[in-house]
């Protein structure tokens, strides 16, 4: 996966990190969302239970892939 940098003001960077938050996703979604125009936001996840374990979880959603452990560490990169 390819890695984008770009310089920004002090300001704009707490604007964009305080949007993320706001929509609950981290900079790097957030930002994907915004070029792509897919300003919609994300509906109610629904939960199913997990077959291996017979817990209740969140279902992917129909427009995402399945969480992997890489994408999880992708998510987690974004954090200090």
């Amino acid at each position: 996966m390819a890695t984008l940098t770009f310089k920004v003001t002090d300001e704009e960077a707490r604007q964009i990190r305080a949007k993320a938050r706001k929509e609950r996703v981290t900079v790097s979604e957030y930002l994907r969302r915004r070029a792509s125009m897919s300003l919609v936001p994300a509906g109610k996840p629904a939960k199913v239970r997990c077959p291996h374990t017979g817990a209740m979880i969140f279902a992917a959603s129909e427009h995402e892939p399945p969480l992997t452990t890489e994408a999880v560490r992708e998510l987690l990169a974004d954090f200090p």
